[in-house]
């Protein structure tokens, strides 16, 4: 059933929270940003009549079979764990949240929305729309926020130490550059998670942004960063490196922006991060076809400027989605390199397991499309334990300030900090 509405915002909210109250439910939108490579504005994936869950081992096979047995549409997410199938690795740090790996499903019911026009997919699609227009909903800055109490796994002093003690390797030659990432935590605490992806939607407005529930656990995800899409015969990843504020003089931001535009440790991190992804596409690639698109392009959003670069490439011919997805997996804005050696110091170092934080969320759609993004600016949260988190993540190289990322990490975290109740004066 195709059909057009009048005030799309209007019929987004009301489509989820009508469909918040099903016990599965992807809500992926891209906040109308101009995105050359972006299908669909909003996809929204409502009911399991089938499901995947998956833990490393064997999870790209049971999610290559699965989804040869549901040729529709799946959505889901792969954790950045998933490294341990794909290398030889291991993840042996604390885990409170107990996600799955990977999970997908197939949804009973799915709603696409490009500009003014709505899809719906499902059965009794007429009754469908008449549920999601009488839909009442409150709006989500009239919801009270509690006072959660947010506990980092470390301190100033011992981030800055441990930052220190990653640059010794790279001064060793161990690696060259690494994403390391830290957790902030809350026990024994209780959210309205629809609300606080609402007001993190508001306060932050990205282009793969994400509220994903399952079984009592819940991902409220504001991330700027697509992994991989493939449209056709291409692949599209964009990876992320490079961070500045934003400011709310308009003559102060530009300079900010030619700051990061040209700030050496900045450009490094980026281009390094830009020849991991080369590298990787090359698995799935057609000789010759990797190229880059757009090196150090600035995208600006509500919170940060971000230094954003596309590489794209040619998909060969026995090269399923699947494994296309898996050849790049994790993705290189997120481990450093080499990636193996920074991947394994990494769980040396951090004290945390990462999860489904570091991966990815998104779809594979009937014509063998997908799109995915990178779970950043991300609030994971298991109800059943009342445990909420997030992490976040910068880039060390050897020119890095231990003390200017530690600050950079509370800038990311910022918009997270705010709708939780908190000032990123942490």
């Amino acid at each position: 059933m195709i059909t057009e509405v009048t005030d799309v915002n209007l019929f987004k909210q009301k489509v989820l929270a009508w469909a918040s109250k099903f016990d599965t439910l992807c809500y992926l939108d891209s906040n109308s940003f101009n995105d050359p490579y972006g299908k669909f504005d909003t996809v929204i994936a409502i009911g399991a009549k089938a499901e995947v869950t998956a833990n490393a081992g064997d999870a790209f096979v049971q999610l290559s079979q699965f989804k040869n047995a549901t040729p529709g549409w799946i959505t889901g997410f792969l954790g950045y764990d998933l490294k341990n199938e794909v290398e030889n690795l291991r993840s042996n740090n604390l885990d409170h949240l107990n996600f799955p790996d990977l999970y997908f499903f197939a949804p009973e019911i799915l709603i696409s929305i490009k500009e003014n026009t709505i899809e719906i997919i499902g059965e009794n699609e007429t009754e469908i729309l008449k549920l999601v227009e009488a839909e009442g909903f409150e709006p989500s800055s009239n919801i009270p926020v509690k006072t959660i109490n947010i506990q980092p796994r470390f301190s100033k002093a011992e981030y800055v130490e441990t930052v220190e003690k990653i640059q010794k390797h790279i001064v060793r030659g161990d690696i060259y550059v690494t994403n390391f990432c830290q957790e902030f935590y809350a026990e024994d605490t209780e959210i309205d998670p629809l609300s606080i992806f609402q007001n993190l939607n508001s306060v932050s407005p990205t282009p793969f942004s994400t509220f994903f529930k399952w079984k009592g656990n819940y991902i409220m995800c504001a991330s700027p960063e697509r992994f991989l899409a493939k449209r056709g015969s291409k692949l599209i990843s964009q990876p992320i490196k490079g961070t500045a504020r934003r400011d709310a003089d308009e003559a102060i931001d530009e300079t900010i922006i030619e700051e990061l535009r040209n700030h050496p440790k900045e450009l490094q991190e980026n281009v390094m991060i830009v020849d991991l992804v080369r590298n990787d596409l090359t698995h799935s690639a057609k000789p010759g076809t990797v190229k880059t698109k757009e090196l150090y392009g600035i995208q600006s959003f509500k919170q940060v400027h971000q230094m954003v670069s596309t590489v794209v490439c040619e998909l060969r011919d026995d090269v399923s989605t699947v494994d296309a997805v898996k050849n790049t997996f994790p993705m290189g804005s997120m481990t450093g390199a080499p990636k193996i050696s920074a991947m394994q110091l990494m769980e040396e170092y951090e004290r945390s397991k990462r999860g489904v934080y570091s991966g990815a969320i998104g779809y594979f759609s009937p014509d063998s499309d997908f799109d995915f993004n990178v779970v950043i600016r991300t609030l994971l949260y298991n109800s059943t334990k009342k445990y909420l988190s997030f992490h976040v993540g910068g880039a060390i190289t050897y020119h890095a300030d231990p003390e200017r990322e530690y600050e950079e990490c509370l800038l990311k975290a910022k918009a997270i900090l705010e709708v939780l109740g908190l000032s990123s004066e942490m």
